[in-house]
């Protein structure tokens, strides 16, 4: 048993947990074996999520959760009116302990504001007299890849770690819709995601995605279909030039039935982003192009992966922008490269 002091597990009745979710996709999906870690050492606990609207989906079909609450921080939740708003709704479910899978400052204090007497996670981004559990970051974890992050986080609490496996469940509804969508369309499905929620320094330019889909059409035929916010639809119109008939899913499907297509690919190109980390929670055959961005601490946590970019000395730099405007780690990946490692998967049973 860990190690808080939770009377009412004591007292025979169930303990009530909060988990704070974080906010990016990718960052979510890689909390996906935490959950799980939180559910084996608190198996009759009930387990309750807080999560932006964006990220729910991720969550809202999880075995290992029992309720999902919307932080809604742009609307009704917005600034400190909403903050105290939120709070006492939280106050309302009376939570013995929260887990902080989210980092910031805001996390701590609003669980400290609805009443939660036992408040965990890493002690950082200032707030660690608001933690009554704070865990120290090492150097080491750091290093690591984000999976091991947040498993780091619950073994220092006296968590026992579950198995460091990426799990994506959706319910019966989404899988059926998706299904039903490809269910006309020529194999093999093969699955673009031309834009990252970060910055342009993580994305391969539109055009060569386009070149690598209209050969991929040429050699295999099958169906192109091109994900992302409405904010790619840029993108997909560049793609559709090069390549000719596409499906273009920007900013027409929700998260959910975006990730259940995804599971449906027969290979997914995609940059660093939260629905590369969806296919790699999915085991979707994966092609991931990395530029600003580290490989090794947010890569893929998955088998059938390849990784595609460059040995520079200037990266990563985890810049949002290329600092010298040369953008040489993304331009200097070929469509060749990227085709050819797609067709070596598309050619694996």
């Amino acid at each position: 048993m860990p190690s808080f002091d939770l009377p009412r597990h004591c007292a025979g009745q169930p303990i009530s947990i909060l988990i704070r979710a974080t906010n990016w996709i990718g960052d979510a999906i890689m909390t996906l074996p935490a959950l799980k870690t939180i559910r084996a050492n608190f198996p009759l606990a009930r387990l309750t999520v807080l999560a932006q609207p964006w990220v729910a989906d991720i969550f809202t079909s999880n075995p290992m959760v029992d309720h999902v609450l919307l932080y809604h921080k742009k609307t009704k939740h917005a600034g400190l009116l909403g903050m105290w708003r939120l709070s006492r709704e939280l106050a309302a479910h009376r939570f013995d302990l929260a887990i902080l899978l989210q980092n910031a400052f805001e996390a701590a204090l609003l669980a400290r504001l609805a009443g939660i007497p036992q408040v965990a996670g890493f002690s950082r981004d200032a707030r660690r007299l608001l933690l009554s559990h704070p865990v120290r970051i090492s150097p080491e974890i750091r290093k690591r890849h984000q999976v091991f992050y947040y498993q780091h986080l619950l073994s220092e609490l006296g968590l026992t770690p579950s198995e460091n496996r990426l799990e994506l469940t959706l319910s019966p509804e989404d899988n059926n819709w998706a299904r039903d969508f490809l269910h006309t369309l020529p194999r093999p499905i093969i699955g673009l995601n031309p834009g990252a929620a970060y910055g342009p320094a993580k994305c391969w330019p539109a055009e060569r995605y386009g070149e690598v889909a209209r050969r991929l059409k040429g050699q295999c035929g099958g169906s192109v279909l091109v994900f992302g916010t409405k904010a790619d639809q840029q993108a997909a119109a560049i793609i559709r030039q090069r390549a000719g008939d596409i499906i273009d899913l920007t900013g027409q499907t929700t998260l959910a039935q975006a990730m259940a297509l995804i599971d449906l690919c027969q290979v997914f190109i995609t940059n660093d982003s939260g629905l590369m980390h969806v296919a790699a929670a999915q085991a979707t055959p994966l092609i991931a192009i990395f530029g600003s961005t580290d490989a090794v601490a947010t890569g893929p946590f998955a088998e059938r992966v390849v990784i595609v970019e460059k040995e520079l000395p200037c990266r990563p730099c985890l810049k949002t922008h290329c600092p010298n405007q040369l953008f040489t780690c993304m331009n200097g990946i070929s469509t060749d490269e990227v085709a050819e490692a797609a067709l070596g998967l598309l050619s694996q049973p």
